[in-house]
């Protein structure tokens, strides 16, 4: 934890007094604010009217700790790992955001702590242009009156889920404590084009495929694959009190060494240790969330509906996906999952919500699974940059084979959960 002071502490002060002068205005343009005012903004909002006084460095973070007493049980053909009730580690980002020119941001965010390293490490970053007069002034000023480019090593936009879930310490969008149990997420070095005009919503991106970057053959001569992304929806504040949004997602692999649709987060899950083998050398850090495994020629379509009445909201997502190891039958598998949330109070600062989860699919193995998920939490926003929750989270799983550590397994308890993000 010293090696990690030090670390922040000297980034910080480096980027400080380039930064200092511009602190007094915070708030940049086509920008998803990383307070409560960022809460239900998925895309970062376009907007074609922008100033440039110069390089802006902005700079943010989030600290997050939670409080865990969770119980776990299997059939017992596995002896579990004892777990009590204390607190986890404490994790922290570092978010860096440079206006570089008119309508040119550049994102880097670096994990100082996660549950995977204890070490800062960077997850990644892209360059978002929303504007082409770098090349010459008004060019292509009609097209990108609602285009945006964003080009990276980054987190690529399969679906809705990943706007609200939890990214390390940056917990404040989520409703809840944990992320879906198939928890849709990957880093890809990419570029992505984005069109939204009157409420619709249009993307296009193609990405390399690969978590971790190498020029290294493999043994079949290749260095890797590429990967394409789609999204089209529809946003809309229909009236003062109604919001609708609907989209569609697709990610498609063709040949890739190994996808990690389902498991580049090495940030790790919020439910320590459970249903973890009492034999384990080392943790697992996802444990808590599935894998599917499917490893190469993926083919997954995400549907998410938002509606938004009042304080009254409802997300949902329905996800399929399918592909195969080489050489292995094709396998297929879904997940559904409804969060139904009621905000409230003078600045919706407080919040009642529940989320019931399912994913059902065949293992590598055959054997036909489900896994089902409730969490019942509520929030309350003290500042607009200071979040409490509390969630109570009920999970099980049905189909595994014996002997698995997971067969019969069940885990469930208490979560609180402290966010700080600024």
């Amino acid at each position: 934890m010293k090696s990690i002071f030090k670390s922040a502490i000297l980034v910080i002060a480096v980027f400080t007094g380039l930064s200092f002068y511009a602190q007094n205005n915070r708030d940049l343009q086509n920008y998803r604010q990383p307070d409560q005012r960022g809460v239900n903004v998925f895309e970062a909002p376009k907007d074609s009217v922008s100033t440039f006084n110069g390089v802006h460095v902005r700079i943010g973070g989030a600290s997050t700790l939670q409080y865990q007493a969770l119980d776990h049980e299997n059939s017992g053909a596995v002896a579990l790992s004892g777990i009590g009730s204390n607190f986890n580690l404490a994790t922290a980002n570092l978010d860096l955001d440079v206006v570089l020119y008119d309508g040119v941001r550049m994102h880097l965010r670096t994990y100082l702590s996660s549950r995977h390293h204890p070490e800062p490490y960077v997850k990644g970053g892209y360059f978002q242009i929303d504007k082409l007069d770098f090349i010459s002034e008004g060019f292509l000023g009609d097209f990108m009156k609602y285009a945006t480019i964003k080009v990276g090593h980054m987190e690529n936009n399969y679906g809705d889920a990943h706007f609200r879930r939890t990214d390390n310490a940056q917990a404040l969008y989520n409703p809840f404590v944990g992320n879906l149990i198939m928890d849709a997420f990957t880093t890809e070095v990419g570029a992505e084009l984005y069109y939204q005009r009157s409420g619709f919503i249009g993307m296009v991106g193609i990405a390399n495929g690969k978590l971790n970057q190498s020029i290294v053959e493999g043994a079949n001569g290749k260095t890797g694959g590429a990967s394409f992304l789609a999204k089209l929806g529809y946003d809309k504040q229909l009236t003062s009190d109604f919001r609708f949004r609907l989209t569609g997602s697709l990610y498609n692999t063709g040949y890739v060494p190994s996808s990690y649709l389902y498991s580049a987060d090495r940030t790790g899950s919020r439910y320590y240790h459970v249903l973890e083998p009492a034999s384990a050398t080392s943790d697992n850090f996802r444990s808590g969330r599935y894998n599917p495994n499917l490893r190469n020629n993926i083919t997954a379509i995400m549907i998410n509906p938002f509606l938004k009445y009042k304080g009254l909201e409802f997300f949902g997502t329905i996800e399929t996906a399918k592909g195969n190891a080489t050489g292995a039958p094709e396998r297929k598998v879904k997940q559904f999952a409804s969060e139904l949330v009621y905000r409230f109070g003078k600045s919706e600062n407080f919040f009642l919500g529940g989320r019931y989860n399912v994913v059902d699919g065949e293992e590598a193995s055959g054997d036909d699974i489900k896994i089902k998920r409730t969490q019942i939490g509520a929030g309350w926003f003290m500042t607009k940059n200071i979040l409490m929750k509390a969630e109570y989270v009920n999970q099980t799983y049905d189909g595994f084979a014996v002997g698995n550590v997971l067969e019969d397994g069940k885990f469930n308890g208490l979560m609180l959960e402290a966010v700080i993000s600024f």
